[in-house]
């Protein structure tokens, strides 16, 4: 029998459990949340094409047109006109040969991930990578490196020690939880030497970085060493769904292999309507990118007048606020509601302590005005709430430590080896089928510790790096 409310008070007593709180009316830069009017700070609808006229407007003429439901999987009934319609104008906006919808970002990643990769394979992943790459990953029943974040020395090292298993390379092109950007030139790089495919998830990249919004992959020029590109329809698009862009050979296999495609209900007409019709106003209005752009540096440059110290980051629509205490972040969460600004916690065990702090996602349809009150508002929310506002960055991402590669190990395991949530993800045994006995909440990859693993016949210990320290 599973006691469900044991399992309650064990995510209470590690600030796992949720509140859902309700909002009124559209995603705009403004909403009535619980009742109350806000600022909306932690949207990902950034270009503001969730409520544009002209995406509602399709959405509703797809419903009267087509109906509201596909009514069937992608590989039976569920592909219709409008579903191609919208896989052809992504594939030439994502200028690759072809595109597959999927019904959500996380279907997407689980099916990509899980067809691309099989049993006696390695995959190698950031370890901020979403948590369908993680999930991905065990379906594949691969095994699995697990790189530091953004080092691509530690991926090259993984590569060299995998002797010649590596298959994939899957990471994030601008990361949701920090909003910094995978160093993309040097996995390119690496993908080619070591004669693997690359897999970049744009979900935060698409409409918000790159020549025409095109994300972080065209940011950085590297479109002809990156095999696939996971977008999001659901973002800066407006709509609901997920794609990937790719070649047609691998199009035509992920058609064939990527369960999560076969098994699961087509993306509804309305939805392929409005992300067709954003995937216009986003090509035909460029300004918007260059707005949400000006936008996140505008709110940046106002925290750090506030005496924020805002963390590393270029000019994508996340910003990220170390406050360095759990109890005065929930406080700072609650004051800045009672100002007027509805802003995201960034809470153990999903970050280091250290990293505690604010998520902020800005907007193009955000006014100047509002940002810089909103700046105000946040700082006098932490003053109320005891915070310390100027608290540092654990982490500088751009600006990885470089290591004696004499005290790495080789941290590959099969299907399971990866625990759950964010940076709970551990150094993993080398020993084939080897699962986590107990997640550790928080722990780090450079930390020196001993793991116990369960590899079906006992207990493998598995020991840690040391680690680094938190100022580099």
């Amino acid at each position: 029998m599973i006691e469900i409310e044991a399992r309650l008070d064990e995510l209470e007593q590690l600030g796992l459990a949720r509140r859902t709180r309700m909002v009124s009316g559209p995603q705009g830069p403004r909403v009535v949340l619980d009742g109350k009017p806000v600022l909306l700070l932690c949207s990902s609808n950034y270009l503001g094409l969730a409520d544009h006229p002209a995406v509602r407007e399709a959405a509703a003429d797809a419903a009267m047109r087509w109906g509201v439901g596909a009514g069937g999987s992608r590989a039976v009934s569920g592909t219709m006109t409008i579903h191609r319609r919208l896989e052809e104008r992504l594939a030439a906006f994502q200028q690759r040969q072809a595109a597959l919808l999927f019904g959500s970002g996380y279907l997407a990643n689980v099916g990509v991930v899980s067809a691309l990769a099989r049993a006696g394979d390695v995959v190698f992943c950031d370890e901020l990578s979403h948590p369908a790459v993680i999930d991905g990953c065990r379906l594949s029943r691969a095994d699995v490196f697990v790189y530091e974040h953004g080092d691509a020395e530690h991926l090259e090292w993984g590569l060299r020690e995998a002797d010649g298993r590596g298959s994939l390379i899957v990471t994030d092109g601008v990361f949701g939880r920090d909003g910094d950007v995978a160093p993309l030139h040097e996995l390119v790089d690496l993908a080619a030497r070591w004669d693997v495919r690359l897999v970049v998830g744009e979900a935060h990249g698409v409409g918000t970085l790159g020549p025409g919004g095109r994300g972080a992959v065209a940011e950085a020029g590297v479109e002809d060493g990156v095999d696939a590109i996971v977008g999001s329809l659901g973002k800066a698009l407006g709509s609901y769904g997920a794609y990937v862009a790719c070649d047609q050979q691998m199009a035509k296999y992920l058609a064939c292999a990527a369960r999560t495609l076969l098994h699961s209900t087509a993306p509804g007409p309305p939805a392929v309507a409005g992300a067709l019709a954003a995937l216009s106003l986003l090509e035909q209005q460029p300004r918007r990118v260059e707005k949400l752009q000006a936008n996140a540096a505008l709110l940046r440059d106002e925290l750090l007048a506030a005496g924020f110290a805002v963390a590393h980051s270029p000019h994508t629509p996340i910003v990220t606020l170390p406050l360095g205490d759990a109890a005065a972040t929930l406080r700072t969460i609650e004051k800045a509601l009672d100002r007027g600004v509805f802003a995201q916690p960034l809470l153990p065990p999903a970050v280091p302590a250290a990293e505690t702090g604010l998520r902020l996602a800005v907007m193009a349809s955000h006014s100047k005005s509002e940002l810089r009150d909103a700046a105000r508002a946040l700082a006098q929310a932490a003053k109320a709430a005891g915070a310390d506002p100027a608290a540092r960055p654990a982490r500088l991402p751009a600006e990885p430590e470089p290591f004696d590669s004499d005290e790495r190990e080789l941290p590959v395991t099969a299907n399971g080896g990866l625990p759950l949530g964010g940076d709970q993800i551990a150094t993993p045994s080398v020993r084939a089928g080897a699962r986590l006995a107990e997640p550790t909440p928080g722990l780090r990859g450079r930390e020196r510790r001993a793991e116990l693993w369960d590899d079906g016949d006992g207990w493998v210990e598995q020991s840690r790096r040391p680690a680094r320290s938190a100022t580099g």
